[in-house]
């Protein structure tokens, strides 16, 4: 139920768009093809099972915990909420 100039369904088409874009984002994220022999961060070698087991692998497990840790930047706030605009 929209209200005001909205129409209906406007809210649950914004919901699906972020979720689109989360998806779309996350796939664009993945590794893919042939992945490396030794890590790119620290030049250890990466284990064989690991890069049958993880597509385009390019860093060893220590490095990639390491990486997982590191804050993410902002992502889109559509909801335009007073708090994002005094940014």
């Amino acid at each position: 139920m929209a209200g005001g100039w909205t129409r209906d369904g406007a809210v649950q088409d914004q919901i699906d768009d972020t979720v689109k874009d989360a998806i779309l984002g996350a796939r664009a994220r993945m590794p893919a093809g042939p992945g490396e022999t030794h890590c790119v961060e620290c030049g250890e070698p990466i284990p064989e099972r690991r890069r049958q087991a993880v597509a385009g692998v390019r860093t060893c497990v220590p490095c990639q915990a390491e990486i997982d840790g590191r804050p993410r930047p902002e992502l889109l706030n559509r909801r335009a909420s007073k708090d994002s605009l005094l940014k």
